[in-house]
């Protein structure tokens, strides 16, 4: 709001260029007022200048710049209705005569006040109505510039709005003064929020969260002891399985800045004690407002660090495979401008990022865009338009993953200064495109052997990139998984921990999209047992590996480097066309391909035994096409 006090001054002063400081009155006391009123707003005593000024236009009721430095303050404070009032008084006083000046003046200070109220057709009308009395210099202003892109997006957003209803979350929600930035986990139940205790910077903060139970939400709680401290704890993230979090934290004894970012995981129902991500991530200023990707994989966030292209941008960094952070990235001149982009959100889908942005053209205030990510990285954003951004400022979007609602902060402000914010929702339009649908598949993994849970690593991979796109974690407790992720040709899915034999899937002829009940077993490494390698292709009646087997390949390498002990045996199979002899040497061959993989790999050839076992060991009967298929595999067997 501070920012439109001081944008509206720069307007006057664009309005009053060639007028020195010659007055629309000669009464000097009346203008001595009007200047002791111009030395507290230079003080930025707000209150004792809206006195001045006002006593400065009932001591000469035709002293207009008075009326107009009095609703602009006003106004700044969020009084517009006042600020309103104050204009209407000092039009009522404009000379017939040669006060195309000032009409002009009030007449565009008119229109911002309908804007901040949030009336836009009748701020289009008056700024439209009044345009023939502003002056020339005004109308090749920048900042007149700004504000007409302003003012013709708002009316091509109202006269096309998205159909939406924004509704306030029901008790026993938003029963605190502040509450803001909700993120919920993948399957809708629960939501975190940021818990303020006061509207000073310096009151406390913490996390806190409710579930959704028998269609209502529950009672909001304090998420952990070792998570909230006497520090301030917010604007935090989680993963879609709900077991990693990312949060802010500010002032505490490690951190490297004003703010860090922290990560915390959930081991056997129970968060873990934080610990800071680190000088990769973060930096000696502010870093805060996290977002991270359904897979865990990548970290949005906001941050005021220097080398940037303004006052906050949005920043980013990549999980390694060994688990740490990369150095943070700046996003780049087209997400990020000179002034504010926050509050990030990448939908579930990692293609399409949302943020808050005062700096992008828009309807007031900060509004909410999207970015899509394309071939030459994320792209030029999208305004999400009317009426999800308005006068207001927007801030904090979650989408949820069934692409029903979306989540959103909205803050209540009063001289100048946020006074509430509360937690909202509205029905996404489906006008605005996210992408394929979301898929979620849920399960559990276990021990075959004993039946106790096991936190395995489950990736998705495109097997003709030879690429993990997606990698998720069973949570140890009960081994439980939760999925998400978009609906495009997958081809593998691999369930892997030390010391057990990896489980392999084919997505789409295994039928695991949309899954709920997948229970995956592990066997425990021990001579005899064998696992079917899914993913290693041949063409008909050939023995040469197919590019797609690559990724699985590679990954029987990493298994093999994790357990230097183990030795395996690759058995080829094939179904029962042709005759036995030709189907067990053509089996032979391929184990022989598999094996040759290996050692060029690096894996000693001692450790690799192979054998052809033709079509004497089918899984099922030989009765169909779809049948045969499962029946031509390899597998791989500890001895």
């Amino acid at each position: 709001m501070l920012r439109f006090l001081l944008f509206s001054l720069l307007l006057t002063a664009v309005f009053f260029q060639g007028r020195a400081q010659d007055y629309s009155i000669i009464d000097k006391r009346a203008i001595r007022y009007f200047e002791e009123g111009e030395g507290y707003l230079l003080r930025r005593q707000l209150p004792e200048a809206k006195e001045k000024f006002k006593e400065a236009y009932l001591r000469s009721k035709d002293f207009y710049e008075a009326y107009i430095r009095h609703a602009q303050i006003l106004l700044s404070s969020g009084q517009a209705s006042e600020a309103l009032e104050v204009v209407k008084m000092g039009q009522s006083r404009l000379a017939i005569k040669e006060s195309d000046f000032f009409k002009g003046k009030m007449g565009w200070l008119e229109g911002q006040i309908y804007l901040q109220m949030g009336d836009f057709p009748q701020a289009l009308k008056t700024v439209t109505e009044n345009q023939p009395f502003f002056t020339p210099e005004f109308l090749e202003s920048e900042a007149y510039q700004k504000k007409k892109r302003q003012l013709e997006i708002i009316a091509e957003g109202i006269k096309n709005p998205l159909q939406l209803k924004k509704e306030r979350l029901p008790a026993p929600l938003n029963q605190f003064r502040l509450q803001y930035f909700p993120v919920l986990t993948a399957d809708g139940q629960r939501i975190f929020f940021t818990k303020r205790d006061g509207i000073s910077p310096r009151d406390h903060e913490d996390i806190y969260f409710s579930n959704y139970e028998n269609g209502h939400w529950t009672s909001p709680e304090p998420i952990s002891v070792l998570i909230n401290t006497r520090y301030n704890e917010g604007t935090c993230t989680i993963s879609a399985d709900g077991n990693l979090l990312i949060f802010t934290s500010c002032d505490t004894p490690d951190s490297f800045g004003s703010c860090d970012l922290y990560l915390t995981e959930k081991i056997d129902g129970t968060w873990q004690k934080p610990e800071n991500m680190g000088k990769e991530v973060n930096s000696r200023f502010w870093d805060s407002q996290p977002s991270l990707s359904a897979d865990g994989s990548t970290l949005f966030f906001s941050s005021n660090r220097p080398n940037g292209e303004g006052e906050n941008d949005i920043w980013y960094a990549e999980r390694q495979t060994d688990g740490k952070w990369s150095e943070a990235k700046n996003m780049g001149e087209k997400v990020n401008t000179s002034g504010n982009e926050v509050s990030p959100f990448v939908f579930f889908n990692n293609t399409i990022l949302f943020f808050a942005s005062d700096g992008h053209d828009g309807f007031g205030g900060k509004d909410i865009f999207l970015s899509r990510f394309g071939p030459k990285g994320f792209e030029k954003p999208e305004n999400l338009g009317y009426p999800i951004n308005d006068q207001k400022d927007q801030l904090a979007l979650f989408i949820t993953a069934e692409k029903d609602y979306a989540y959103y902060t909205e803050n209540n402000y009063s001289l100048d200064r946020v006074d509430s914010s509360f937690l909202y929702r509205f029905d996404f339009p489906q006008e605005i495109d996210l992408g394929e649908k979301i898929i979620v598949t849920e399960g559990r993994v276990i021990n075959e052997e004993t039946g106790e849970p096991v936190d395995a690593m489950l990736s998705l991979v495109d097997l003709d990139k030879d690429s993990t796109l997606y990698r998720f974690k069973a949570e140890g407790i009960d081994g439980t998984f939760t999925m998400i992720y978009p609906d495009q040709a997958f081809s593998g899915l691999y369930v892997e921990k030390k010391g057990f034999m990896p489980k392999i899937y084919n997505v789409d002829r295994d039928s695991l999209k949309n899954r709920k009940n997948l229970e995956v077993k592990l066997e425990p490494i021990a001579s005899g047992n064998y696992f079917v390698f899914e993913n290693v292709f041949f063409d008909f009646d050939e023995t040469s590996l197919k590019p797609a087997s690559e990724s699985s390949l590679n990954r029987l390498v990493k298994f093999l480097d994790d357990h230097p002990s183990v030795a395996i045996l690759i058995a080829g199979h094939t179904d029962n066309v042709g005759n036995d002899t030709y189907n067990v040497t053509l089996s032979k061959k391929r184990a022989e391909k598999v094996r040759a993989f290996l050692i060029d790999a690096g894996i000693a050839g001692e450790r690799i035994n192979t054998v052809g076992k033709g079509s004497s060991e089918p899984l099922r009967p030989n009765d169909t096409e779809e049948n045969r298929s499962y029946n031509r595999r390899i597998e791989v067997e500890i001895q």
